[in-house]
């Protein structure tokens, strides 16, 4: 399998290519990210929904361009809130009426990722997200819920269900989706698991082996592929 990513600007968080060869399963792990996605190879454009466990796709030999929105963005784009979406994969053509014009330009495209950049960017300027949300992420990394709902100036009420429509979930699911995919980037950089642990907000490194075993199904050495 090959995968590249490069940056996307505004509320986009990364435009990713990947290539498998079929010689075994995929696992798509949480990442509290909302993905709009071509298959090249099945000619269909679908959105991955915000999920919250580990997803486990058949081998098979495909080519995907995609474009990730931050965490809570993607909603404001697709125009429904983002627990509709949860653990989802949805035909892009149940959200957007010109879905299948955009098909016909990635067809034509030499380069799908710009094409769907491009598309996701008009979107969100058109339907901007909820401003507070950046502060929500940033609140939810590092304090419990009724801090982050005192910082916010808003009641714990409200701040659940802001966070279901713009993330999918409440924000304590939030918190650990988030700081999972923290631990992960620690994990593909090489950084030891137990120093993983103390840097992502882990009580100690058995509590980050839980919580990957529980978020991805398998063991973080086994997700690496160590």
């Amino acid at each position: 399998m090959s995968y590249e990513e490069r940056p996307a600007l505004g509320g986009l968080g990364l435009a990713w290519t990947k290539t498998s060869s079929g010689a075994g399963p995929s696992r798509v792990v949480p990442d509290g990210c909302t993905d709009i996605i071509w298959s090249r190879d099945a000619n269909e454009l679908f959105v991955a929904g915000p999920d919250t466990c580990a997803k486990v796709g058949a081998g098979s030999s495909s080519t995907l361009f995609a474009v990730r929105f931050k965490p809570g963005v993607g909603p404001a784009a697709f125009g429904v809130p983002a627990h509709v979406l949860r653990d989802l994969r949805v035909p892009l053509a149940d959200l957007w009426p010109s879905a299948d014009r955009l098909v016909d330009e990635l067809n034509a495209a030499t380069d799908p990722c710009a094409v769907l950049v491009d598309a996701a960017g008009r979107r969100l300027r058109e339907t901007p997200p909820d401003p507070a949300l950046g502060a929500v992420v940033a609140a939810v990394r590092d304090h419990r819920v009724p801090e982050v709902a005192d910082r916010l100036g808003i009641g714990a009420r409200q701040l659940h269900r802001r966070s279901l429509a713009a993330f999918g979930y409440g924000p304590k699911v939030l918190a650990r989706v988030l700081r999972f995919d923290r631990a992960m980037g620690l994990a593909w950089a090489g950084v030891p698991f137990a120093e993983i642990a103390h840097r992502a907000g882990y009580a100690d490194q058995a509590h980050l082996s839980r919580e990957v075993k529980d978020l991805a199904g398998v063991p973080l050495g086994v997700l690496l592929g160590r």
